[in-house]
């Protein structure tokens, strides 16, 4: 849903790869990514063709579940300012890649004729704005040590695909520093290499009816604000749940370790001290212990959906005066 380019780029070369490999391999010479015949016999239409078509059916598979997890940017940024960095990116990377060859050939004298075809340059310099702009979110650890975010699949993919091929590190080499021109605007790049706005009419008129998809009726509808401000806010406020829900599964782990108690003494000092002065001889005051605070049970069970105790969820809504969000905040912090 809102990414019909993604959706394009998904669907059609993956299964042009899938035809020329099972039915027309005749065929697949005009999409071979041959730099001795773009550079002594001019055949410049190879950039093009060598360069959009895998042949290689893993390097399909794993380029392909690469741009599904990166359709986000397209609904973060919207078809066009995604359409123009894959143009650029993918401009930039094939000149990077003649650039590289030579250089390989001059420092360490292998000679390369060609290099593996598909749309592997744009996919590597997707890399960068994943990196820079996509908060890490722990998910789980592995033996206590290693952490499993959200976006480790994605990395596992990408090293899974960097070492499908003999030379293809020269594509992400390639990939990578296109990708970090384009996201930090050297030398204004992205303002020359982009998609003008006519263009991007024109394809949204013709080809987004057609690879536009309904909304998904099994998730819960996040609603979308009238300004581009209001929808970052809300997917801001969105990765900020996110990441609250990590530290809660994390500072859950710890109290497991740790027998499940909290030190309320660290967390709520004031309370305790007023608890202990209203108790002398193991006997209360009457006259001086305050009605306790009634608390919401919505809000108790809200607390325990995120993994905290009943009787820790009741003593830190107690000690906020039923404020929710501070109440949160205690238990996360302690």
């Amino acid at each position: 849903d809102k990414a019909p380019l993604s959706k394009s780029l998904l669907l059609v070369p993956s299964a042009i790869s899938i035809l020329l490999t099972l039915l027309f391999q005749h065929y697949q010479k005009f999409f071979a990514y041959n730099l001795q015949a773009v550079k002594e016999d001019f055949q410049i239409w190879r950039l093009v063709c060598g360069r959009t078509i895998c042949l290689d059916l893993k390097d399909t598979f794993c380029s392909s579940l690469l741009i599904y997890n990166f359709r986000i940017f397209e609904r973060r940024y919207g078809s066009r300012k995604f359409s123009s960095f894959l143009l650029g990116t993918w401009m930039l990377s094939a000149l990077f890649d003649l650039l590289l060859v030579e250089i390989t050939q001059y420092i360490f004298g292998i000679t390369l004729n060609s290099l593996p075809s598909g749309f592997l340059g744009p996919v590597f310099a997707l890399f960068i704005p994943f990196y820079c702009s996509i908060p890490r979110v722990q998910v789980t650890q592995v033996l206590g040590h290693f952490s499993i975010t959200n976006k480790s699949l994605v990395y596992i993919l990408g090293l899974q695909l960097l070492t499908s091929g003999s030379y293809i590190w020269i594509l992400a080499l390639s990939g990578l520093i296109s990708g970090i021109c384009y996201n930090s605007s050297i030398l204004k790049v992205h303002r020359i290499l982009c998609v003008p706005r006519w263009v991007a009419k024109i394809f949204s008129w013709t080809l987004e009816p057609v690879f536009s998809s309904a909304e998904p009726t099994n998730e819960v509808r996040v609603g979308m604000g009238a300004t581009v401000d209001i929808q970052r806010q809300q997917r801001m406020e969105l990765l900020d749940r996110q990441i609250m829900m990590s530290q809660v599964a994390q500072m859950r782990r710890q109290r497991q370790q740790q027998g499940g108690m909290i030190n309320w003494n660290r967390l709520f000092p004031p309370l305790r001290h007023r608890h202990n002065a209203n108790y002398q001889d193991h006997r209360p005051s009457e006259q001086g212990i305050p009605p306790p605070t009634e608390v919401s049970e919505e809000q108790v069970a809200r607390l325990m959906e995120m993994g905290f105790s009943r009787g820790d969820a009741l003593e830190a809504l107690r000690a906020s005066n039923n404020d929710l969000n501070v109440a949160t905040n205690f238990l996360l912090q302690h």
